[in-house]
């Protein structure tokens, strides 16, 4: 006769995968935000010295 999973057993493969999918989601969301740190970093100027320029001076 073959054996039927239990609610237990099948609850526990749910679980699992669920965890599996999150931590695949978590993996990939961290890349992207690194990504983006990078881009931005390469980007950004120094703003300092601009502002001193931009000021009215009377």
């Amino acid at each position: 006769m073959e054996r039927k999973t239990t609610p237990k057993n099948k609850a526990q493969k749910t679980a699992q995968s669920r965890e599996d999918r999150l931590k695949a989601a978590l993996k990939a969301n961290m890349g992207r935000r690194k990504a983006q740190a990078k881009a931005r970093a390469a980007t950004d100027t120094p703003r300092d010295s601009g502002i001193e320029d931009t000021k009215r001076q009377d």
